[in-house]
């Protein structure tokens, strides 16, 4: 009965941790189109507010996933460890995307920001110029493909356990 509650609690984070990303992604796509400097901050702006539903739901679901591993004892089994895996590689690359990224784009547009793992308050906006020249650097179809593509391949591993 521990394990079906378990695997309710997993299953709850990832529906959270997707609703959390759904406006972000949407964000991702509407802003390497955006043109006008205050739509692209109010953004920026839209998908921050939902990092503490996407930290709590991450939470939730990577905690449940490990102890519903151990309570089904699947920590020998391959699948698991490959979901982990692709989950922490996924988490990475964002995170990584995220910094090299939004963060400067919003330092450029005059927000706060995120340097050195630390809060940083927002600097005066530079030209549109080197806004536009910073928005071109986003790539949302990869992104997504990074993101929902790992996720599918994380939940084919958990409803066929192939190895």
């Amino acid at each position: 009965m521990l394990y079906k509650w378990l695997v309710f609690l997993h299953v709850f984070g990832v529906m959270g941790f997707m609703l959390a990303h759904g406006g972000t992604t949407t964000m991702t796509f509407l802003l390497r189109r955006q043109r006008d400097l205050d739509r692209m901050r109010a953004l920026l702006d839209l998908s921050g507010n939902s990092w503490p539903a996407f930290a709590i739901s991450f939470l939730i679901l990577f905690v449940s996933g490990v102890v519903a591993g151990f309570s089904g004892r699947w920590w020998g089994e391959g699948w698991i460890w490959t979901s982990l895996l692709i989950l922490l590689g996924i988490s990475a690359y964002l995170g990584w995307t995220s910094r090299a990224h939004f963060h400067q784009l919003r330092k450029v547009l005059g927000l706060r920001y995120f340097e050195g793992g630390k809060d940083r308050p927002a600097l005066p906006p530079a030209s549109p110029e080197e806004i536009y020249a910073v928005q071109a650097t986003l790539r949302p179809g990869l992104v997504a493909v990074v993101g929902i593509g790992g996720i599918v391949v994380i939940l084919w591993l958990m409803m066929f356990k192939p190895f």
